[in-house]
């Protein structure tokens, strides 16, 4: 017994199983598009937490300083300037955070190279572990800024190619700022006594 199937039910079932494929095509790049944006802002998250730390040994490693270069008050109070700005850049985005940040790394810098001219400071236990931790911190910050740009470079990168924009325009995908460094942040420290 052969079925006499009709060209328009034939015609109707392939346009149906389109349509259901165009849907799971759809839904594939939306879900890949909210995966990407996740990514990013949880990479974000993790330069934050690091900067987080950052910003809460620098009193104590001030206060270790203090005691031993207590004529480098200049310094220490362009640290302390550098770190109260960066905690507050917080609430920006990540172009003025990674401003706020390049301060207060170069502030560092100059606070250690003021720790240089004091053999007792130097010596000191609190001191060089309070030091140590800032050090570990900086890799951490370096590692988490470079796991969030690469975030966001894979995330600008798709939400920009076809047939990705169509949908990313539809729904709204905003791109990302970078965490760049300053130029100054890859330059030498230069110590003057």
């Amino acid at each position: 017994m052969v079925l006499a199937v009709s060209s328009g039910l034939i015609i109707g079932i392939v346009i149906v199983v389109v349509i259901v494929v165009l849907l799971f095509v759809l839904v594939a790049m939306y879900n890949g598009l909210v995966r990407k944006r996740n990514r990013a802002e949880n990479a974000w998250a993790q330069v934050d937490v690091q900067l987080k730390r950052r910003h809460d040994l620098i009193p104590n490693l001030v206060e270790t300083v203090k005691g031993y270069a207590a004529h480098e008050r200049q310094t220490l109070e362009a640290v302390v300037q550098a770190r109260n700005t960066a905690v507050q850049a917080q609430q920006s985005g990540p172009a003025q955070q990674a401003q706020a940040e390049n301060v207060l790394t170069g502030a560092l810098r100059q606070l250690f190279a003021v720790a240089e001219a004091y053999p007792d400071l130097k010596a000191n236990q609190n001191f060089l572990n309070l030091q140590e931790e800032i050090t570990s911190s900086e890799d951490r910050i370096a590692y988490a800024r470079q796991f969030y740009n690469d975030s966001v470079v894979s995330y600008n990168t798709r939400i920009q190619q076809f047939p990705y924009v169509m949908l990313a325009n539809m729904f709204k995908f905003q791109s990302r700022e970078l965490f760049d460094a300053a130029p100054e942040d890859t330059e030498p420290v230069q110590v003057r006594f």
